[in-house]
């Protein structure tokens, strides 16, 4: 269960304070919980004077989770959400929208039953969001947590023989475009035209091939390791675990793997001259990240802002109910 320590105040410019901030967990870096002094004190208007505090505290732990402030819908998030970091992200083809707005989105649906594993959000792509955001509508009844793992603290912990590896040669990510499995390429690029998904892929500096029944390969080389662009610490920003068919669970793996060949799988993810990355190696790095990995239940009302590149997440599996929603921002490049 999480714990409350390091605690300090932040102050407005007539000395009052109004906010409390702690570690949720101690010992651990991530994430700073903010819960407000007064009862009531606007989300969005806080944020909004408090912007230059909440990236300092990204920078610092990565993650900031803002817990019994006045949020208690979609709507709410969604304008303290842009207080935090602007313009919010409007054209994002894997996740469903929110009818609070066309930049909130609603939390993967993936089976309750099983595990999202860690991924930082789009890093496979060419542009990713620098900030990402949840907002607990509902917590589940049992289970559920969004874990969070420290990318710095993976560099440092990850051995080197296998951190030489993914420094050196990268990663190659390939996407089918399945019907039935994934989202239809129309539903993703928004759009029927072949030639417009053709550039978008150029764009992106994203191969793509057009397969016979009519579907789409897209495959692109990218980073395993980045350097943070504010911090400059390097981190293990990726999304093997995401896309390696060795992550998934043995039932699914073994009816994708009756359905399709490893090429046609509809996410599969390689070292980035093509070779394959053993299943030895994501079964170690499975290991660590757990190891790694901060869990702080959901509560009703929270909102967890993250920096996609210094903090990777992923979904335990849960019970009842769970109503999760998502907004991204400050897109790089």
């Amino acid at each position: 269960m999480a714990t409350m320590s390091a605690k300090n105040v932040s102050r407005d410019e007539t000395g009052r304070e109004h906010v409390r901030s702690a570690l949720a967990v101690a010992g651990r870096g991530l994430p700073i919980v903010l819960e407000p002094v007064d009862a009531g004190i606007d989300p969005a208007a806080w944020c909004a004077a408090n912007r230059a505090w909440l990236d300092e505290l990204l920078a610092d732990h990565g993650a900031v989770l803002l817990r019994n402030f006045p949020l208690p819908s979609p709507a709410d998030f969604s304008r303290t959400a842009r207080a935090v970091w602007g313009d919010l992200f409007s054209d994002y083809g894997d996740l469903p929208r929110n009818s609070a707005g066309e930049n909130i989105y609603e939390s993967t649906p993936y089976p309750a039953n099983q595990m999202i594993l860690f991924h930082n959000e789009s890093s496979h792509l060419a542009n990713w969001p620098m900030r990402i955001s949840f907002h607990c509508v509902t917590p589940a009844a049992k289970g559920g947590c969004t874990p969070l793992l420290d990318t710095r603290a993976l560099m440092n912990q990850i051995e080197s023989g296998v951190m030489a590896n993914f420094r050196e040669r990268g990663l190659l990510y390939v996407r089918n475009f399945s019907e039935g499995i994934e989202p239809t390429w129309q539903r993703f690029f928004h759009t029927d035209d072949r030639a417009t998904v053709e550039k978008m892929c150029r764009d992106a500096g994203s191969a793509y091939e057009w397969r016979p029944n009519g579907s789409l390969r897209v495959s692109r080389r990218a980073q395993a390791v980045s350097r943070h662009p504010v911090t400059g610490d390097d981190v293990f920003f990726n999304q093997i675990q995401h896309h390696h068919i060795a992550c998934v669970d043995e039932e699914t793996r073994d009816g994708l793997r009756a359905l399709f060949d490893d090429d046609d799988l509809p996410r599969h993810v390689y070292y980035g001259d093509g070779s394959p990355i053993p299943d030895d190696v994501m079964a170690y790095l499975g290991e660590l990240y757990e190891s790694v990995a901060v869990r702080v239940p959901w509560q009703r009302g929270d909102m967890l802002v993250l920096d996609n590149m210094l903090t990777a997440h992923a979904r335990d599996p849960f019970e009842g109910p769970r109503h999760i929603v998502v907004a991204m921002g400050r897109m790089s490049g």
